[in-house]
């Protein structure tokens, strides 16, 4: 090909090529690592290339999920008109109608069972901005004490401990920056390099500069790989190991006596507590060896600096919140808060965890972390919403008790907001069943999921491509997504769905925005004072500084790097410890003869909660096409299972069919199977409804069960 025919071709490509470039957020994990879609328009079809970009958290890194979002946000699929179910089938209809019958249905339902007939069911992964319209719509559109949202399964626990234990909760106490300069790591119950992966640089480079990392886990993870010593309990006796290791810390002398004496509570009964316990005994319940608890004790206690995460693993239990606080008076006890390189990290879950829970959406919350059963936080919430205090309603329930209150007729219509119920609440066979009772049921979405196919009503939402707003991350940091490519079809964002519902119901004066910016001009007044102050951010602020740590009450205040330095955040200053019981309030279900097994549930990287978007994105979906069920060899040999063959796991509930996987890293006694797919490889039919009572966390992790091949039972 000559010279003059190349440069041709070469013009030619120039002419019928274009590129045009979206800056965004991840809509995965609480990260939030900043990003930008490139869109290539290449003579009849599009090229779409996602790269990272700088900022504080990530550091420009990008996951698999990252880097392939947008698959699900140009799924053929994807919801873009209003659709109307008729005679069991859904059919296209105008926002005209949505909006009416919504109307007519809510006000009906109202009029015959009361306000609190209808129920808000919100989320973690819409933004800051959203969250809080949700929740004020609940209280002053509808006047319903009824909402409650998905976080309640991911974050509950911890929030509640560091509550309860520091007087606040944001979720690291510290920024990531001060990881790589700690001497000592706990990660507890958290596989960070499956579900937040462009973390792990942090880690790895505290690790280099001489970090001793710790991790507890019944399962080896690319996580625990990275470990210096890997403690494997088994499942749900966290809590017990945690005294163990206090124990030992406390014998050791290992406690900093001038710290509790200035800055905590209720040292001396947990040093009797603990002090009484007998090492023998903590092994046997754990099955950790004694000499590795004291090998971790001793390492953490002895280190001039150190800190700990815990996630999923031991929070999603009946006594997940008692255990983080448990894992807290280890902080208190050798003083490893407040002060650099020292401090808790709560590794969120899902993208907006920390805001989603900080502006309303909570059952006993009001924006600002305040509490909605507070006289003087009702007082001040209500004069920024223009509206009399005795009208917001009291305290609702948690998102599970949502779902009892369904099948017990209390509640009549749901407002569903970007969640997928069926397949995340535990129980999962009644909460379906339960939903099916209701007299009127709305969804807003992306796609048919499966918990949208029970609605009367879906509403089709915007992506994280299109929606602007803030979202606060694992750390606490509020970062601004911007958001600018176009909604498809007849899309609309969350926060316009909001308010074109309350426009309907006659109570347009109070959500009269145009902008995201306005909500979050709004949010900032609510949220002034509280503990959770934005009050000083700015969009334009967020935009140049890459995101604020809160709290930032002022608009000259640079954010809160580190929490705690001086005093915490209960009235007197003092954190507060307190004594967990090896034996814990909620009886966790046990194995037996007939159920021999425990089964404990988590992640898989490509794949994100319920799995409705990363099952829309075929490169994530190649990846990890069918849930399993992780096993040892030796005890799949004793129960007949064989490698990659189908297999039936049933506990008290119900029963499951996936594919096996033997692994050597994971203990004799316990299976493990990812939560990420739905109908009837749903996992969650397999959990009990069994409940936190501190914070109402269904216990995931621990299920006696038992395993079979499924040949049988398939025919």
């Amino acid at each position: 090909m000559t010279e003059a025919l190349l440069k041709y071709f070469r013009t030619k490509e120039q002419e019928v090529k274009s590129e045009k470039r979206y800056d965004t957020q991840c809509p995965y994990c609480s990260m939030q690592c900043k990003m930008q879609l490139i869109e290539q328009s290449i003579v009849t079809r599009k090229k779409y290339i996602t790269i990272g970009k700088d900022n504080p958290t990530s550091e420009g890194r990008l996951c698999i999920k990252g880097m392939n979002a947008h698959q699900h946000a140009f799924h053929k699929e994807r919801l873009k008109y209003p659709m109307v179910k008729v005679n069991g089938e859904f059919v296209r209809t105008t926002w005209e109608k949505a909006l009416d019958l919504i109307k007519e249905n809510f006000t009906k339902i109202q009029e015959e069972a009361g306000l609190n007939a209808l129920a808000v069911y919100g989320s973690a992964s819409i933004t800051n901005e959203e969250a809080y319209l949700l929740g004020k719509f609940a209280r002053v559109a509808l006047k319903t004490k009824y909402i409650d949202y998905n976080g309640r399964f991911c974050m509950s626990a911890a929030a509640s401990a560091a509550s309860q234990t520091f007087g606040l909760d944001r979720g690291f106490t510290n920024s990531l920056s001060e990881i790589t300069s700690t001497r000592c790591l706990i990660l507890a119950g958290t596989n960070i390099a499956e579900c937040q992966p462009t973390i792990m640089p942090y880690f790895e480079r505290a690790k280099e500069n001489g970090a001793y990392i710790i991790a507890i886990d019944p399962r080896e993870t690319a996580t625990t790989k990275i470990a210096d010593l890997h403690l494997q309990p088994k499942p749900g006796t966290d809590a017990v190991l945690a005294n163990g290791l206090l124990k030992v810390i406390l014998e050791e002398n290992y406690v900093d006596e001038a710290f509790i004496q200035e800055r905590v509570n209720g040292f001396e009964e947990v040093r009797e507590y603990v002090l009484s316990l007998c090492l023998e005994e903590i092994e046997e319940i754990t099955g950790v060896p004694i000499p590795l608890i004291r090998k971790a004790a001793v390492r953490f206690g002895k280190e001039e600096t150190g800190m700990i995460f815990t996630a999923r693993g031991v929070e999603q239990h009946t006594n997940g919140s008692l255990t983080v606080r448990n894992f807290l008076n280890i902080l208190c006890s050798t003083g490893k808060i407040g002060k650099s390189g020292c401090g808790y990290g709560a590794i969120t879950g899902q993208g907006n965890g920390q805001g989603a829970r900080e502006h309303g959406q909570k059952a006993d919350q009001l924006p600002g972390y305040r509490s909605i059963e507070n006289e003087e936080h009702r007082e001040y919430i209500a004069r920024i919403w223009g509206v009399n205090k005795d009208d917001l309603p009291g305290k609702g329930v948690s998102a599970y008790e949502m779902m009892e209150k369904i099948d017990e007729g209390e509640i009549q219509a749901l407002f569903l907001m970007c969640s997928n119920p069926v397949v995340s609440n535990p129980n999962a066979h009644f909460v379906r069943e339960a939903m099916k009772k209701l007299k009127f049921f709305v969804a807003v979405d992306l796609f048919f999921s499966e918990t949208a196919k029970l609605a009367d009503l879906i509403l089709p939402a915007s992506s994280y491509l299109e929606d602007e707003g803030t979202m606060t991350n694992l750390e606490g940091r509020v970062t601004l997504r911007e958001a600018s490519y176009p909604c498809p079809g007849e899309a609309k964002h969350d926060w316009q769905i909001i308010c074109e519902i309350a426009r309907v119901l006659g109570k347009e004066e109070y959500f009269s925005f145009s902008t995201a910016e306005e909500i979050f001009t709004e949010l900032r007044l609510a949220s002034n004072g509280g503990k959770a102050d934005y009050s000083g951010m700015t969009y334009e602020r967020l935009r140049k500084e890459g995101g604020i740590l809160w709290p930032c009450p002022g608009t000259d205040h640079k954010g809160t790097k580190r929490v705690f330095e001086t005093s915490f955040a209960h009235s007197d200053g003092k954190a507060e410890m307190v004594v967990v019981s090896n034996i814990p309030e909620v009886p966790k279900e046990q194995v037996s003869e007939e159920f021999p097994l425990y089964l404990t549930t988590g992640r898989v990287m490509s794949h994100y909660l319920t799995g409705v978007q990363t099952r829309k994105s075929p490169a994530l979906a190649a990846r990890n096409i069918e849930p399993f069920m992780e096993i040892h060899p030796q005890t799949a040999v004793k129960f007949q299972i064989r490698d990659q063959s189908l297999v039936k796991i049933e506990s008290r509930r119900g029963s499951v069919v996936v594919r096996s996987k033997w692994s050597e890293t994971i203990r004799h006694d316990t299976i493990f199977v990812p939560f990420h797919w739905a109908d009837s490889q749903n996992i969650n039919l397999l959990v009990s409804k069994e409940l936190d009572p501190a914070c109402k966390m269904p216990g995931f992790k621990v299920s006696a069960v038992k395993v079979q091949p499924a040949i049988d039972f398939l025919n």
